[in-house]
């Protein structure tokens, strides 16, 4: 972790716990998707796009 000199040690603390929580986890056993979509996951962005038409969620 980078030293957080400038945060708070509750910040600092909180920051600590997240990066410990992401060494842990496991990656996610998903099955593959057929015919989805190609490109970056609508939901993690935001946006999903349909020729040419983007709905917001």
């Amino acid at each position: 972790m980078t030293e957080n000199r400038e945060l708070p040690p509750a910040a600092q603390r909180a920051l600590a716990e997240a990066e410990e929580r992401r060494r842990k986890a496991r990656p996610l056993d998903l099955p593959t998707e057929l015919g989805g979509r190609d490109g970056p996951e609508a939901v993690r962005y935001g946006d999903y796009e349909n020729k040419g038409r983007c709905v917001d969620f």
